[in-house]
């Protein structure tokens, strides 16, 4: 059976801070190493009162400190935020530090409103061929050999995969031009999932880093030991995802009985589309979805999001995860 990750936004809910949730996207890390997932990757987000993880070097640096095997990484560092120099020095002293360990997986999306991007001191002008010179950039400056006359140090021949992150097209067309890993964010965005993928698969080109092509989807997963509890859990995400699309960004909040069956048509159809890319229910329900899933697309890999109020009821549901891999198998 396909590898099983974890994407983490290391969520804010209400009542709660930051400190919190990175106390909690610890535990689940250690957790999930002990579950056997595969890598653990956070994301790069600004100014969302929901989400903690917008310093992620910094986090995946406190969550590699704090577990053995499992690879840490971006998913992803949106690179046109920041200097391609400023991120191999990142991720170059984070592959010193935990060699073996650390992915670097990159988008082009500021990850912010433009007020924001533009408080980050991005180039809100910046033509269309910037992102993959960037990503070029970036990775002649972790090579053995650079071209560039400036050195990352540390940087430098850093052994860290570089991933091409998207939610449309042309992070598939990027990612086969260079030949690389190609995660698409189907979990929030899955109207494009399949074009991509053809894409992506028809014209990839073997690189050094990478033969053949090499898919991993973005997938929500609400499990619980009843179809009940899973579907109430699921809720605290639907409201903060309607919230969101709705131009209204707070915390995760506590969940709200029959959330959904009391929507307008508008929101219903926000929440559909996302959904369509899920499993909720009891084990034997997420395993089906799963199973049907895999097989529609093909993946490689997934990669799991589970957001729920409770920490403890997110915890299971990861659990329940690794379970239904461990049947699948």
């Amino acid at each position: 059976m396909i590898p099983f990750s974890v994407l983490d936004l290391s969520p804010i809910a209400e009542g709660s801070h930051a400190g919190q949730s990175f106390a909690n996207s610890l535990d689940l890390a250690q957790h999930a190493e002990r579950w056997g997932f595969n890598r653990y990757w956070l994301a790069e987000h600004h100014g969302m009162p929901g989400i903690a993880s917008a310093a992620t070097s910094v986090l995946i640096g406190h969550i590699a400190g704090g577990t053995k095997t499992i690879r840490v990484g971006a998913g992803g560092i949106m690179l046109p935020n920041h200097s391609p120099l400023v991120i191999a020095e990142q991720f170059g002293t984070l592959e010193a530090l935990y060699p073996g360990r650390i992915d670097l997986g990159l988008g082009r999306a500021p990850g912010s409103d433009q007020a924001t991007a533009r408080a980050l001191r991005r180039n809100l002008t910046s033509d269309a061929d910037e992102f993959p010179r960037d990503v070029v950039e970036l990775m002649d400056f972790m090579s053995d050999e650079p071209r560039q006359r400036i050195r990352a140090v540390p940087g430098t021949g850093a052994k860290v995969p570089v991933w091409i992150l998207g939610s449309s097209l042309f992070g598939a067309q990027l990612a086969a031009m260079l030949g690389l890993p190609f995660a698409f964010a189907s979990h929030f965005a899955p109207q494009q999932m399949m074009q991509a993928i053809e894409i992506y698969r028809e014209t990839f080109k073997p690189s050094a880093q990478l033969e053949k092509s090499y898919v991993m989807l973005g997938f929500n997963v609400f499990a619980a030991d009843t179809e009940e509890e899973a579907q109430l859990r699921a809720t605290s995400m639907q409201q903060s995802f309607v919230n969101l699309r709705s131009g209204r960004p707070g915390r995760l909040p506590p969940v709200v009985p029959g959330y959904r069956e009391n929507l307008g048509p508008a929101e219903r159809a926000l929440l559909e589309s996302v959904l369509s890319v899920a499993a909720i229910g009891a084990p034997d329900t997420v395993r089906a979805q799963i199973q049907a899933f895999v097989s529609r697309t093909g993946a490689d890999e997934l990669m799991i999001t589970s957001n729920m109020y409770e920490h403890a009821h997110r915890l299971r549901s990861y659990e329940i995860a690794a379970q239904v891999r461990s049947a699948i198998a």
